[in-house]
């Protein structure tokens, strides 16, 4: 599938205009507008501005629908996920033991 295909499809799914992507990608109506029309590639800080105005990772945007399975996240999920990463193996241990806890409660 190329770009411009994927783009639509995304922008279909989450019923975004044109106009709507340009707005939240930060790029211009004008550049959004020669990626359907004049059937110009987006580059790759282009993609990734349209990207971040779907709220999706590079990733993500290649992920094959039919054969991966993309796991979408949101903003706060992924504050989360990287602040993970910066934790010790102990500290780990504990938040999953507090996780666990809550979770066996409910």
């Amino acid at each position: 599938m190329d770009a411009k295909t994927r783009i639509k499809e995304l922008m279909k799914q989450k019923n975004i205009t044109e106009y709507r992507l340009s707005k939240l990608s930060g790029l211009s109506q004008s550049t959004i507008s020669n990626i359907f029309n004049r059937n110009t590639e987006p580059t790759l800080p282009t993609l990734e501005a349209i990207c971040n105005g779907l709220d999706i990772s590079l990733a993500q945007f290649f992920c094959d629908s039919e054969n991966e399975t993309a796991v979408y996240l949101t903003n706060e999920q992924k504050e989360i996920f990287d602040k993970w990463l910066l934790l010790t193996s102990q500290q780990r241990s504990l938040v999953e033991k507090i996780i666990d806890s809550y979770t066996d409660k409910n």
